[in-house]
């Protein structure tokens, strides 16, 4: 049994998280941890765990949690994620971390999109991003996994492959995704009360959402070379899912079904990944680690669109992908 602790254990990521380690059958969950000075237990703050489990959230130290998990997965902040895990690796511990503290491999460009300079810049171009499809074995062993954010994830499964292929080109790419609120956590903002989200669609960030550097830097690694992505999130007045449209200029002559023949045969082995004919919708997904994708040819242009739960393919269940992975078990556990 590996035994695992979640850091900032309140929020939507662990509430989701929880009953999938409980699935796990090797899994045992040692702490839950909060800022606070409070110890709730943690049926009271996550109604759905009555029952099934039996522990309190705890204002531990960090030397506690390394002494009751071997593996930690971090729900906390950017910023407050990375002043943490560098003290629990230095203790001997293995970390999937859900912030963006290391998604990116360059230090001055996470200070120039998140306005502070990283507390730990010398780890970043040294870990793993966590999404397995493209970076399995890599992950296969690692000490630190960085969770994927739910955007990109749905963003880079639909390009990628077609990137790989030089299919599309890496110049003029347009990405349009709309979320689910509770893709903008559980901590409550103005915009976020149901008054102002319901029956109302709009887009935020433009220009200026954080994971766009995350984006372009995944697409440039799979393109080989820069890409300049323009990416446009939306909030949806549903509870969880995201869709993604992007659009990009193809390299060549080129066919729907030449399209998504790519797409079947870059993700014929990946459990978690199903090429459709469709249209995927949101509720397809909501619930399970999968995402759907498909492509579509319009007036000369590749049209991409996939779908995800940005809590389960998005945060928790990638997590817990990565963490079969870095612990050899099979990849699928608790995850269907």
């Amino acid at each position: 049994m590996i035994r695992v602790a979640i850091l900032g254990a309140t929020g939507y990521t662990a509430r989701e998280l929880l009953p999938l380690l409980l699935r796990h059958p090797d899994v045992e969950v040692g702490a839950l941890t909060t800022r606070k000075d409070t110890k709730p237990h943690v049926a009271d703050v996550h109604p759905n765990m009555r029952g099934r489990l039996d522990l309190v959230l705890e204002n531990l130290s960090l030397a506690e949690v390394a002494q009751r998990a071997e593996c930690v997965f971090g729900c906390l902040p950017h910023g407050a994620s990375a002043a943490s895990i560098s003290e629990l690796l230095e203790a001997g511990c293995r970390v999937v971390d859900f912030s963006a503290d290391y998604r990116l491999d360059d230090p001055q460009v996470y200070a120039e999109w998140y306005g502070v300079e990283h507390p730990d810049p010398k780890r970043m171009p040294e870990t793993v991003y966590g999404l397995p499809e493209l970076y399995r074995e890599t992950i296969r062993g690692a000490k630190l996994v960085a969770n994927p954010g739910c955007y990109p994830t749905s963003a880079i499964l639909a390009l990628a492959p077609l990137l790989e292929q030089k299919v599309i080109s890496p110049n003029g790419i347009v990405i349009d995704s709309k979320s689910g609120v509770s893709g903008a956590g559980r901590t409550p903002k103005p915009n976020l009360h149901f008054p102002e989200c319901n029956e109302s669609l709009s887009a935020y960030g433009v220009g200026q959402h954080r994971h766009t550097p995350e984006i372009d830097q995944i697409l440039s690694s799979s393109a080989g070379v820069a890409t300049n992505a323009v990416f446009t999130p939306h909030l949806v007045p549903m509870n969880r899912g995201i869709l993604t449209t992007a659009y990009a200029d193809p390299t060549r002559d080129v066919e729907e079904n030449e399209i998504l023949e790519v797409l079947r045969s870059r993700y014929e082995n990946e459990p978690f990944v199903r090429v459709v004919d469709n249209l995927p919708s949101t509720k397809d997904v909501v619930g399970t680690n999968y995402c759907d994708v498909t492509a579509r040819m319009v007036r000369g242009k590749v049209l991409m669109v996939s779908v995800i739960d940005n809590l389960i393919k998005g945060a928790s269940g990638a997590a817990v992908q990565n963490f079969n992975l870095m612990y050899n078990f099979p990849e699928t556990t608790a995850l269907t």
